[in-house]
């Protein structure tokens, strides 16, 4: 009987599940909304219970949609967008905002009520903070553990268990508490190098309670993704998710590392997972370049140790809104509207539309004409890389008073380009530390458009490649199921084994020129917001 192994994605606004077989290849995926509450003072917050339905409901339509017995089934793994889940006495949910409303019991991965608490935890100067970039995040889980003591002490008292999300979904489908190494690495400053919390840091930064307690609320047993969980699923989560009780669940990842492990291990000619750089495009964008050696890059998460393939270190960066910011962008021009109408009219995406637009006027070999001097600068939600500045926001330049659909077009195009210029500057940082980039394998909703891929490589000046799968989240969270299963030795050889290297994207000779100028002005335009917020120009 033939193996299949699930993958399971938790996104910022749905829960996907995808079957594949042994050789990568997707048989089928289904996904179901979750709901997300945003309210004043960066405050966005979602409910455990309800992303565990939508798991639930997207793993029996993807097995039905696929057409094979749940029993074959051999494996299966999770990956999480970074949120602090909350639990209370006997796994309950436990409320953690203004609203008190228990079943809102997580701080999504993009609430930005920490950003003060992230200021002086960064202030003690600790040692543990050159492992996450020099600087820690609001979007990062002891910022948002020193809100909820500050803010919220019966909650914080109170609750059971502390959770990335990832590490919440294997707990509820195996009954273990044991935490992935990628989860606690990479957003709770544990020192996987070291197989160690950092007491002094938790005390200097005002969570001491978590010492006193030896760290049991947030994880006292850590192990690499893939890992075997338990004894698999349990027999409640077997009866909720329609699968076989003890089917072997592997320790998860995060989101944009599952996207890493989906690409850069991959079968082919460009590039080796050394000089590859993943870039995961989604809501928002993250960046993963691996080393042997740590290599500490002011501004770019990491080193983390083993945090996406075991025995690497992992540099992260990326951009707090990706995929978000062109749609917020795009969304304020006057043609929107009537933009959008066409786009449902055509069964698209407003930003697939415009997409496809600007690729029958020319697509990217003519952004010079289509763009004009429009320049934008899309850190709506701060900039996660290479600067760590939270308080960043959004700039655009060069705009005149057209309302017609080409002047949006120069928009999204502008908007894109900034994306593109982002990451130029983490691909720069990182060679600035002798991390040497060649190509940028991108994955995710966002980057499957042929015209952002070009974009993508024009901006930056490196091959960009993509991967064979049109899931690769999803296949890497699979990957994670295989090996748990037992069908490769490890992530490395599952890797080879099930994802390949397909289209490739040439920086342009031609348009290397008109870049290079736009990108001084983003990076002037980038100086020129910090110099207004500090108040030294």
């Amino acid at each position: 009987m033939a193996n299949y192994f699930l993958g399971i994605d938790v996104g910022t606004g749905s829960a996907r599940a995808g079957l594949f077989d042994q050789q990568g290849t997707l048989l089928a995926s289904a996904k179901a909304d979750i709901a997300i509450w945003h309210e004043a003072g960066g405050i966005v917050e979602q409910s455990s219970n309800d992303i565990w339905r939508a798991v639930c409901t997207s793993v029996r339509e993807a097995v039905r949609k696929a057409g094979v017995p749940p029993e074959t089934v051999a494996g299966v793994g999770f990956d999480a967008t970074c949120s602090l889940v909350v639990l209370g006495a006997d796994g309950q949910p436990l409320p953690i905002g203004p609203s008190g409303d228990p079943e809102r019991n997580i701080i999504v991965w993009m609430d930005h009520r920490a950003t003060e608490q992230a200021r002086r935890i960064n202030s003690t100067g600790e040692a543990v903070l050159s492992y996450v970039g020099g600087s820690i995040s609001p979007e990062m889980e002891t910022p948002k553990l020193l809100w909820l003591a500050e803010n919220m002490p019966q909650t914080f008292t109170g609750a059971w268990q502390f959770m990335d999300l990832a590490d919440f979904l294997t707990w509820r489908a195996t009954a273990s508490l044991a935490r992935s190494v990628c989860t606690v690495t990479c957003k709770w400053t544990y020192l996987a190098h070291e197989n160690r919390w950092d007491e002094g840091y938790f005390r200097r930064a005002g969570l001491g309670q978590l010492a006193d307690e030896a760290f049991r609320r947030i994880g006292t047993e850590v192990v690499p993704g893939g890992t075997a969980l338990g004894s698999g699923l349990t027999s409640q989560a077997a009866a909720d998710l329609g699968l076989k009780p003890g089917t072997p669940v592997a320790a998860g990842l995060i989101d944009a590392h599952a996207g890493g492990v989906g690409t850069v291990g991959a079968r082919g000619n460009v590039g080796n997972v050394l000089t590859r750089m993943a870039y995961v495009f989604g809501t928002s964008a993250c960046t993963m370049s691996s080393t042997q050696e740590p290599a500490f890059v002011q501004g770019v998460w990491g080193p983390y140790f083993s945090a996406m393939i075991p025995g690497l270190w992992l540099n992260e960066g990326g951009q707090s809104a990706a995929g978000a910011a062109i749609d917020h962008l795009v969304r304020m021009h006057p043609a929107s509207e009537r933009a959008a109408k066409m786009a449902r009219d055509s069964a698209t995406s407003l930003s697939q539309w415009l997409s496809l637009e600007a690729e029958r006027r020319g697509g990217a070999s003519a952004a010079p004409e289509l763009v004009g001097e429009v320049h934008v600068v899309p850190e709506f939600l701060g900039n996660r890389a290479p600067f760590a500045d939270p308080d960043a926001r959004g700039l655009i330049a060069g705009l005149g008073m057209d309302a017609d659909l080409d002047s949006l077009i120069a928009l999204y195009l502008a908007g894109i380009c900034g994306l593109g210029y982002g990451a130029r500057q983490i691909v720069q940082v990182l060679g600035g530390k002798n991390v040497l980039i060649d190509t940028i394998v991108v994955s995710g909703g966002a980057g499957q458009s042929p015209l952002v891929r070009q974009l993508l490589a024009d901006t930056t000046g490196k091959v960009v490649a993509a991967p064979t799968s049109e899931e690769p989240v999803l296949l890497g969270s699979a990957i994670l199921g295989a090996v748990a299963a037992g069908q490769h030795r490890d992530i490395a050889e599952a890797m080879s084994s099930m994802s390949t290297i397909g289209e490739t994207y040439q920086p342009s000779p031609i348009a290397a020129g008109w870049h290079e100028k736009r990108f001084k002005a983003f990076e002037m335009l980038q100086q020129t917001a910090r110099a207004i917020r500090s108040g030294s120009y």
